[in-house]
């Protein structure tokens, strides 16, 4: 098990190394992976399932407790990062295809890399862990809801299917690995760390198959798309940080905001967007995993240098202390 930790730490870690050698070898060797397309949804339900063993009943405390900054966070989310890309999509004059797959890439929920990305940006790590539940959740609706409102013109959008194709990749998923966790605890928490291993596995193969279905239109259009995903997510931060600013929250809440809205699901994007679209509106999502994984750190590296307000510091000890004197009774 000491083995399979360690393994699983250094994929972690390196986990951008890792996507962007797989990506490169299957653009190179296309032919060995072209077959792997057909286990893209299965492998993103092994992702959520991983995401439903780690789920515990605290991590939705928050939404009970202190409801606005995760509403706020979430509702930034899904109308920011949506219009954004639609703008982007419009600015650069996208092919179709593209368009809709970077409307798709904003319209998804946030993705789990996000949470580790606020634990070393020193932001709050619980909002972050709710936002990321909570958008995850609500999917199911407005995902294709808002593809229908904004992608419909591009390429046909079948809200019911996608409906479907979510609660089935991420809702059944998920709800299979938080039964799992509440039945064998225990079993559970021996063989955690092997789950962030497994994760990287399946992301890493779901980028190669993608990636090697794609390669002619890599070539062409490589470029555009990286331009129109860095921007995408530049913009996803930075707005993201800003929406926290207007609520006035404190500096912890607004480095989580910033990159739970900055940072997506590109992972379940693939997934739609090969079932409902086509394999070339998945390419930008396979960059977005990519690129959200050299973002993301950079950030965290940056902000982890900038402690966050003393009086944040001391808000937060005054919440344990009261929460201590709940728990004693005294």
């Amino acid at each position: 098990m000491k083995v399979i930790e360690s393994i699983s730490r250094i994929a972690g870690k390196y986990f951008a190394l890792w996507v962007i050698a797989a990506a490169l070898i299957a653009f190179f060797l296309p032919d060995a992976f072209l077959g792997l397309g057909a286990y893209i949804t299965i492998l993103l339900g092994v992702v959520m399932f991983g995401m439903g063993l780690t789920l515990k009943p605290v991590d939705f405390k928050l939404v009970v407790k202190k409801p606005l900054p995760v509403v706020a966070g979430v509702a930034a989310q899904y109308l920011l990062m949506p219009l954004i890309a639609f703008g982007i999509a419009y600015m650069l004059n996208l092919p179709a295809e593209l368009a809709a797959g970077l409307v798709l890439l904003g319209s998804v929920p946030g993705g789990t890399a996000s949470n580790v990305m606020v634990y070393l940006a020193k932001g709050n790590l619980a909002l972050s862990v709710a936002m990321t539940s909570f958008s995850t959740l609500l999917a199911p609706i407005l995902t294709p809801v808002i593809l229908l409102m904004l992608a419909g013109q591009w390429l046909p959008v079948d809200p019911v299917s996608m409906f479907l194709s979510i609660v089935q990749v991420i809702i059944v998923p998920i709800t299979l690995g938080v039964l799992i966790r509440k039945l064998f605890p225990q079993t559970v928490d021996k063989s955690a760390t092997a789950i962030p291993l497994i994760s990287v596995l399946a992301i890493i193969i779901i980028v190669c198959a993608v990636v090697a279905a794609n390669v002619e239109s890599i070539t062409s259009s490589g470029l555009q798309i990286f331009t129109a995903v860095a921007l995408h997510n530049l913009l996803g931060l930075t707005l993201g940080y800003g929406a926290a600013m207007l609520m006035k929250l404190d500096e912890s809440k607004r480095r989580a905001i910033s990159i739970e809205v900055g940072m997506q699901n590109s992972g379940l994007g693939v997934a739609l967007a090969t079932a409902h679209f086509g394999p070339l509106a998945a390419l930008p999502n396979v960059v977005a995993a990519v690129w959200h994984n050299i973002s993301g750190p950079i950030l965290a590296t940056f902000w982890s240098k900038k402690p966050v307000k003393e009086e944040e510091e001391l808000e937060s000890e005054k919440e344990e202390v009261e929460s201590r004197v709940q728990r004693t009774g005294n």
